[in-house]
């Protein structure tokens, strides 16, 4: 009922929490169930430590938040010695609980230049994880975006990434750009087995009795509710051109009804990230309300998964065959 996947990469269920949002998922274990999620998906790891933007570096919106952390991480060989023999070990008590034939799935947020992703790639792969989630768009670092915005860049990082590794990858995608559409086409070109849509929107709040910034970065990006239709739009999209690949939502998700709007428009899974810093206990929950609003419409992740596709192709094939009868 619960089942989905994303190409070759198998789920128990289509909720995983979102890059940087809730540090390898070791964190979470506390408040609540997470051997219930499909997949834990850790903050970004770079090559070497980053320190990361100067303060203030996280503000509340109405709707939302903005922040700009600037990818601050240990480095590799911190979170190959600390934090990945924990996230293998909550995959574990998943698979021992039964709840699921996989356990949560880790997955892995790499960044960093081509060469570092390379050798990022070959290190997670050696080390064992379920995929890599290639961080092409990030707005609080120095040519964050640059990779995500650029057809030919896209293609030429996700090849590199793509030529060694043995895992899934997946390419985290900006919406700061017109149309995402040749971006996503690009990262599938060059062997991307999937997107990850969207990362977040670049906003900036102002004080103006001090008349400057409130952030030290100047700009941070807009993450929460206020972008879920944005990331709705952007997941239908490229679905609606490239329906043959596998797409992993994310932006502003709160409700197992945020889950089936975003599989209806064409994900195949969803990320939780904003939500949980409000209520960390969320996922299970969402899982548990997935159930049973499921069993209770007699359908399954993977019936209305791109949904909304099939019913516009059944409507116009409908309208075609009607004026050829005219």
């Amino acid at each position: 009922m619960l089942e989905t996947s994303l190409a070759t990469l198998e789920l128990d269920n289509p909720v995983l929490s979102a890059s940087g949002t809730f540090g390898s998922g070791w964190e979470g274990r506390q408040f609540s169930d997470l051997a219930m999620v499909g997949g834990l998906v850790s903050k970004t790891v770079t090559l070497k430590p980053r320190p990361g933007n100067p303060p203030p570096r996280i503000l509340e919106t109405p709707a939302g938040m903005l922040n700009a952390i600037g990818l601050e991480n240990k480095g590799v060989d911190v979170f190959l010695r600390d934090s990945l023999p924990r996230m293998h070990e909550l995959a574990e008590a998943g698979r021992e609980k039964g709840d699921g034939k996989h356990g949560p799935r880790v997955v892995v947020n790499i960044g960093g230049s081509v060469v570092e992703l390379t050798e990022l790639t070959r290190r997670f792969c050696a080390a064992g994880v379920d995929a890599l989630e290639i961080n092409l768009s990030c707005p609080n670092v120095a040519h964050g975006t640059r990779s995500s915005t650029d057809p030919v860049l896209t293609e030429q990082v996700i090849a590199a990434v793509k030529a060694v590794s043995t895992v899934p990858i997946f390419a985290k995608l900006t919406p700061n750009i017109t149309d995402i559409v040749p971006i996503a086409a690009a990262a599938q070109k060059g062997g991307a087995d999937g997107v990850t849509l969207i990362n977040t929107l670049v906003g900036m709040a102002v004080d103006w009795r001090k008349q400057k910034p409130v952030l030290g970065h100047t700009t941070g990006g807009l993450s929460g509710p206020a972008i879920k239709p944005v990331a709705l739009r952007i997941v239908y999209q490229v679905r609606q051109a490239l329906p043959t690949l596998p797409i992993l939502a994310v932006g502003g998700a709160h409700s197992a009804d945020c889950v089936l709007e975003f599989v209806c428009a064409g994900a195949s899974a969803v990320q939780f990230g904003t939500s949980l810093f409000t209520d960390p206990t969320l996922m299970p929950r969402v899982v548990t309300d997935l159930r049973e609003r499921l069993r209770n419409e007699g359908t399954t992740i993977r019936e209305l998964c791109s949904a909304m596709h099939k019913s516009r192709a059944s409507e116009n094939a409908a309208t075609c065959s009607s004026e050829g009868g005219r």
